[in-house]
């Protein structure tokens, strides 16, 4: 894949992952931001102080949340365009449309569900601000962790492949997934600080709600890039020998 033809692909990633972080943020602002002002209201009922804002809480439910989520939308489609073209062809014979699909599906398990699964998401007023530092180098470090595994369980099903087969092959690839990050799950420390008395509700629908916004990220950026990827890039037997260079005459 030539140089133009991957930063063609590069704004087109970071197009996608703009459109996707509109969606997302639509998801975030009808579904999140309810459930976090009433984390808010059982925060501020609990505290003995009242802290100043430096940001009032209507900026940080509109502007704020909208830059944070559109910004982090273009970062990540970038960055995904890239996985792609190195992706596309290495993965099995899929055409740009599904192989999007797929990076898209399996980024979202490796990311944000399998780190969620241990650390999940907590709404304010949940955690010991204390103990900040530690519960986020934790969530980083299962993230890492998930993602290299997902790497390694890639590579691994290729090299099993040829003597296999693709389904057989994938399956113990996913089975070694599984199973290492099964590990992980049981070494690394848990934590647990959400206080007796809050709702177990407005837990539940927060972490639903957390876990609706990257699904709908992911999601909408499968589609849309690889729509986007599947009108840029030649398809077929013709256009691949077209795309291969023509070796020099003696």
């Amino acid at each position: 894949m030539n140089s133009a033809t991957v930063r063609n692909l590069l704004v087109r990633g970071m197009l996608a992952g703009l459109a996707a972080g509109g969606l997302a943020l639509l998801v975030a602002y009808f579904l999140g931001e309810p459930d976090i002002d009433r984390a808010i209201a059982y925060e501020d009922a609990h505290s003995h102080g009242h802290e100043m804002e430096v940001v009032s809480r209507s900026l940080q439910s509109t502007a704020g949340l909208a830059t944070g989520v559109l910004v982090y939308g273009v970062a990540f489609g970038g960055i995904a365009a890239l996985a792609f073209c190195f992706a596309l062809g290495r993965v099995g014979s899929f055409s740009p449309r599904a192989t999007a699909l797929l990076l898209s599906g399996c980024a979202l398990l490796a990311v944000y569900v399998v780190p969620f699964l241990k650390y999940p998401a907590g709404p304010p007023s949940v955690g010991d601000p204390d103990t900040i530092g530690k519960r986020t180098s934790l969530y980083f470090l299962m993230m890492l962790l998930s993602v290299l595994l997902a790497i390694a369980a890639v590579i691994f099903g290729k090299r099993l492949a040829p003597s296999l087969g693709t389904w057989y092959a994938t399956v113990a690839a996913v089975t070694a997934y599984v199973l290492v990050t099964g590990l992980a799950f049981a070494f690394l420390p848990a934590v647990n600080e959400v206080p007796k008395d809050f709702s177990a509700t407005l837990l539940w629908r927060f972490r639903l709600s957390a876990l609706a916004v990257q699904t709908t990220l992911w999601a909408g950026f499968g589609l849309l890039f690889g729509e986007l990827a599947q009108r840029l890039l030649p398809t077929g037997p013709a256009a691949c020998a077209a795309e291969r260079p023509v070796p020099a005459a003696h």
